[in-house]
């Protein structure tokens, strides 16, 4: 019998998940994940589009507490802004 395993949507190469406003890019494995959070959104035609997102850059360390382990936080108009600054947080090309 086949094993299943998870797969995830990935930009740039790395995992972005999304649940609800919250979204976490990165590897968990690595140093630090990104964790977006969209905050307002406006209606577009028949979709909701983000216009105001924080986001946080946290470290994965699950020995420090979690608002300790927040690094580096933004609030930024838009979902593609926030994903511009995860990149590059990330280091990720």
């Amino acid at each position: 019998m086949a094993e299943k395993t998870a797969s995830f949507f990935t930009y740039k190469g790395l995992p972005l998940v999304r649940m609800g406003k919250q979204l976490y890019f990165g590897n968990m494995y690595d140093e630090f994940v990104i964790w977006i959070e969209i905050l307002e959104t406006k209606k577009e035609g028949d979709i909701d589009v983000a216009t105001k997102v924080r986001i946080r850059k946290m470290a994965t360390d699950t020995s420090i507490s979690p608002v300790d382990a927040i690094v580096k936080t933004k609030e930024v108009d838009s979902l593609y802004t926030a994903l511009d600054f995860a990149c590059a947080w990330l280091k990720v090309s």
